[in-house]
Formats: C-alpha cells, sequence, structure tokens
C-alpha cells in the first residue's frame, strides 16, 4: 500500500512542485516596437525576440526623418507610443511621441511647425470600397504608420501605452 501511495501520490507532487506555469503568448507584452520604413515592417519584439511582424503603409513621401508638418514623411529615431486613441478617425490609433526636443529646435530653425498627431493606426472610418484602395503597400498616410484594422487590433494585443518605438530608414 506505501508503494503505491509514493507512486501515485507523492511523486507527481514532487515531479510537480518546481515547474512554474507555461504562460500565454498573448499575455507577454512587446517592449519595443520597430518599424523599418525602408521594408515596410512592423515588429513586435520581447527581450530582443520577434513576437509579430505586420506589414505597413508610410507617408506619401517616405524616405528621410520628418523635419516639418506638410512633408509627408514618417519620423525616424526613438520615440514612446503615449496614449492609445480609441475614437480615431482611422480606426484605433498609438500616438508615437514626435516631435521630441531636437525634431522641434530643427523645425525652429528652419521657420516651421515639426508637425505632430504621428500615429500607428488602422484604415480610415466610413471609407466603404475605398478601403481597398487603402493598402499597406501603397504609402498613402501624412506621415503616420498604417495597419489594416484587423492587424492594428492585433498590435493593441501585444503593446501598451509607454512602449518605446525605433523608427529606421
Amino acid at each position: 500500500m506505501k508503494k503505491y501511495f509514493f507512486i501515485f501520490i507523492v511523486a507527481p507532487i514532487f515531479l510537480f512542485a518546481n515547474t512554474a506555469p507555461l504562460s500565454n503568448s498573448q499575455d507577454i507584452k512587446a517592449d519595443l516596437v520597430t518599424v523599418v520604413k525602408s521594408e515596410r515592417k512592423m515588429y513586435l519584439s520581447h527581450e530582443g525576440k520577434i513576437l509579430k511582424t505586420f506589414n505597413i503603409a508610410l507617408g506619401g513621401n517616405p524616405v528621410g526623418h520628418k523635419k516639418v508638418q506638410g512633408d509627408q514623411k514618417t519620423p525616424e529615431g526613438y520615440y514612446r507610443l503615449d496614449y492609445l486613441k480609441l475614437d480615431s478617425s482611422f480606426y484605433k490609433a498609438l500616438h508615437i511621441s514626435y516631435p521630441n526636443t531636437k525634431d522641434c529646435c530643427n523645425a525652429q530653425e528652419a521657420g516651421k511647425s515639426p508637425g505632430g498627431a504621428i500615429m500607428i493606426h488602422g484604415q480610415p472610418n466610413n471609407q466603404g470600397w475605398l478601403k481597398s484602395f487603402f493598402k499597406q503597400r501603397t504609402d498613402w498616410t501624412a506621415g503616420c504608420i498604417a495597419l489594416f484594422n484587423r492587424d492594428m487590433d492585433e498590435v493593441l494585443k501585444y503593446v501598451k501605452v509607454g512602449t518605446p518605438i525605433l523608427i529606421k530608414p
């Protein structure tokens, strides 16, 4: 009887006592969002490992760093995703902390505004059949980073406000 007690009761307790529960991958949050403009890709990563990859669309003039309002460029460099906008005109949006102090100084030297309201967002609301025009491989934003709405929902599962974003050429 003692033998069976040990095999079926005591042994399993020792066997599983030090095992941590497996974490659900959706419980893991990205600690960095990386955009590679030349690839038209956005990567969500955690501790250096890529969790998700998305195709993106950029501004109509995507090469180079955003310098002034209206240049249709997406900024380059390190920023932070500083707030979520659920009532966006483009489905849902995460605001990018552009402009920073350096961006403001550079625009001021040129005698212009640096612009702002740069976001990661979905497709335009209420566009009906025109939504097919707004595809990832067509650069159509004013300098933002655009995704399909279903991809924006996926991003919001993995990214929280405060996450850093690195935008590369």
